[in-house]
């Protein structure tokens, strides 16, 4: 069965004003949803990348430039990512719609993984 990933998009800092027991409430219901998955056989894998933009390596004039980005300009990053096995996108976008973090403000982008 295919796999696809699922980048969870969000404003950098959008948790930031949360207490700790507000962000362990949150932390759990991903958790939750993660170990759903596992119980479905549908969970590939995931993790949460820190709160900055990365860095992005482009090749120009014949050297290799490293910038801040891939978002540099804006405020959005990818805070973590999801792997999950669904039959089709149509699948996979459902399986994303119980993801806890469009609840929080965030965005969800589903892309399959071309298996080599």
């Amino acid at each position: 069965m295919p796999k696809f990933l699922l980048f969870l998009h969000e404003n950098q800092g959008q948790f930031d004003n949360r207490t700790h027991e507000e962000m362990m409430r949150i932390i759990a219901e991903y958790s939750a949803w993660a170990e759903k998955l596992r119980k479905e056989t549908r969970f590939a894998g995931g993790e949460k990348l820190t709160e900055d933009a990365g860095k992005v390596l482009r090749p120009k004039s014949g050297k290799v430039v490293v910038t801040d980005g891939p978002y540099a300009e804006s405020r959005e990053v990818v805070g973590g990512y999801f792997a999950i096995v669904a039959a089709d996108y149509d699948e996979a976008c459902a399986i994303a719609e119980g993801c806890p973090h469009l609840k929080y403000g965030g965005r969800v982008e589903v892309r399959q993984i071309h298996e080599l």
